[in-house]
C-alpha cells in the first residue's frame, strides 16, 4: 500500500502515516451488510487513494517555505523567554497580595463572580446582598487590582 501511494509521488513518511490512517478507517468503519461482493484489498486501496487525494488538496492550499538547519535555528521558540516567566511570577504576587488586602466580603464577592464563574446575581444571592451592592464590590475589586498590579 505505501509503495504504490510513493508510486503517486508521496514521500515514503506520508506514504507511511496515510497508509495507517487508511487501515484505521477500513477497520474502524467497514462496508455495510449491503456489499455482496465486497473486496477488502479494494476498499482498502480506495480509502488510501481518497486519502492520498485529500493530503494532496490539503497542500495546495497551504503554503511552506523549506528551511535549511541554520534558518531552522532562527525560527522564533513559542515558549516564553525567562524575562517573560519572571515577569508573570512577579505579577502573580503582586496580584495574590492585592486581594489579601481586600476585606474579606470585598474579596469573597470578587473570588466567586471571576474565579468561581458565578453571575452577579448567584454571588449576591449566596452572600444575601443586593445585585447593586454586589456589583459594587466586584467593581472595587477590580479597581484595587488593577491600582496594585504594575502591568506595563
Amino acid at each position: 500500500m505505501a509503495r504504490s501511494l510513493q508510486r503517486s509521488g508521496f514521500n515514503p513518511d506520508v506514504a507511511a502515516d496515510l497508509t495507517q490512517d487508511a487501515f484505521v478507517r477500513v477497520i474502524s468503519k467497514p462496508p455495510g451488510q449491503a456489499a455482496e461482493n465486497h473486496n477488502p484489498g479494494a476498499y482498502l486501496y480506495r480509502a488510501a487513494r481518497n486519502l492520498g487525494i485529500n493530503h494532496k488538496r490539503r497542500e495546495a492550499l497551504i503554503q511552506t517555505v523549506p528551511l535549511d538547519d541554520e534558518e531552522a535555528i532562527n525560527v522564533a521558540d513559542p515558549a516564553p523567554s525567562p524575562e517573560r516567566i519572571v515577569y508573570s511570577r512577579q505579577c502573580l504576587v503582586q496580584t495574590h497580595q492585592a486581594l489579601s488586602e481586600l476585606p474579606e466580603r470585598t474579596r469573597q464577592a470578587f473570588e466567586m463572580h471571576r474565579l468561581g464563574e458565578r453571575t452577579i446575581a448567584e454571588v449576591a444571592e449566596e452572600l444575601g446582598i443586593s445585585t447593586t451592592r454586589a456589583w459594587s464590590l466586584i467593581r472595587d475589586a477590580y479597581r484595587h487590582l488593577v491600582l496594585s498590579v504594575d502591568v506595563p
